[in-house]
């Protein structure tokens, strides 16, 4: 046989057998050598990642690698516990399949986090906008042109300080705007202002939330069509939410989901069950690397849970897990709420649960910073012949 074509054959399976060993690395197969034979297993990978990144990253209580890396595991059940000087740590139990990527992804919390006032004029009754960017207030303890309503927008950029964000768009020289209840439009370009009369009726102004109004536009004869329409939209919008999931799934929601709230991406549920139920099999066989935490599809009335949608997975919360504020945290995984008279965050699975602020608030109005960098409270800091203000707790 010609020379040449030996040597290419040669080249050409010895590309073929890399090529095959690659794969097979690839898919977490490793070759073992302890029984003096040459054998091949298959192992699991993990990736590992945090936030802030440079954390350690221990298996089973060893110290293994630091993240962002990934790690091939054989496979079973893992103790993943990642830490970092200054921070909470994270820690859940993983399960590592055979040619199967998992995840161990931690958002890491401040142990010590620092405090920022936002306003210093007394705020009162804060309400956050449909796009959780924004926070109308009312200021009841000043002067009569300073009192009024003020609308806080937490995505404004650049601030060079918290308070230069903040904008009022009305003021007591027309009417007691100080005392207003205040209703955000779906859009979150209005604010309805209604003030109860000491005497009479009340009244309802519409305001611009982009400015002081001058002269604020009274809508007190039509405030029930402008409230129609406003709750016509809303419902137009919860409709094409629950549209947006399977045909098979929107009656079983419909029927037994109170939902609390969408995840800012609409890929997650928070709601109260309405009823008793088994939540039925949408996805079809199961998907694997998913979240290793245990799911409970049997519902139960008035408890709390979390539905994945794009892995079909429902998660139930630790108890009855909010006794004031809740929200979605910015990055669609975690919640944050108050539970015990302390603001608490967690995963959206109920895992990692982790108290961020113990001090003195008000347990109704916690807001998540729109880029996920802080959570806004309202607080007098326990003094309490003060009017509280807006502070934030800074979590990076």
């Amino acid at each position: 046989m010609n020379k040449h074509l030996l040597i290419s054959i040669f080249i050409f399976a010895a590309i073929i057998i890399a090529t095959a060993i690659v794969i097979l690395f690839a898919k977490g197969y490793r070759f073992g050598f302890d029984t003096g034979k040459i054998a091949l297993s298959g192992t699991g990978l993990l990736v590992v990642k945090s936030v802030p990144d440079g954390a350690q990253v221990f298996i089973n209580d060893h110290l293994t690698t630091a993240t962002d890396s990934t790690i091939n595991l054989d496979p079973g059940k893992y103790k993943v516990r990642i830490s970092k000087e200054g921070y909470f740590s994270w820690e859940k139990e993983i399960s590592i399949q055979e040619e199967v990527v998992s995840k161990a992804e931690a958002l890491l919390f401040p142990s010590a986090p620092k405090l920022e006032s936002i306003t210093d004029i007394g705020v009162g009754s804060p309400v956050l906008d449909p796009s959780q960017t924004k926070i109308a207030f009312i200021v009841s303890s000043q002067s009569a042109r300073t009192n009024g309503v003020y609308v806080f927008d937490m995505s404004s950029r650049p601030i060079l300080t918290l308070q230069s964000a903040t904008t009022q768009i009305a003021d007591d020289t027309l009417d007691l705007f100080s005392e207003a209840n205040l209703a955000w439009s779906p859009d979150g370009k209005e604010i309805i202002a209604t003030i109860s009369a000491r005497t009479g009726s009340p009244a309802s102004y519409l305001l611009s939330t982009r400015e002081l109004n001058q002269n604020p536009r009274n809508v007190t004869l039509l405030i029930n069509s402008v409230q129609a329409t406003w709750q016509t939209q809303k419902e137009a919008k919860e409709n094409a939410q629950i549209n947006s999931l399977s045909r098979s799934l929107r009656p079983f929601v419909r029927e037994n989901f109170k939902i609390l709230a969408w995840s800012p991406d609409d890929t997650k549920i928070l709601y109260q069950a309405s009823a008793s139920a088994e939540l039925p099999i949408i996805i079809k066989p199961r998907l694997i690397g998913t979240n290793p935490t245990r799911e409970q599809r049997n519902i139960e009335v008035d408890r709390f849970y979390v539905y994945d949608i794009k892995e079909d997975r429902n998660y139930e919360l630790n108890g009855n897990n909010f006794s004031g504020a809740y929200a979605w945290y910015p990055d669609s995984k975690h919640l944050i709420f108050v539970k015990d008279k302390k603001v608490s965050a967690s995963e959206f699975d109920g895992g990692n649960e982790t108290v961020v602020y113990a001090g003195p608030f008000n347990e109704n109005y916690v807001f998540p910073w729109p880029d996920a960098t802080r959570i806004v409270i309202l607080t007098d800091l326990g003094n309490l012949t003060i009017t509280p203000n807006l502070y934030t707790i800074s979590l990076k």
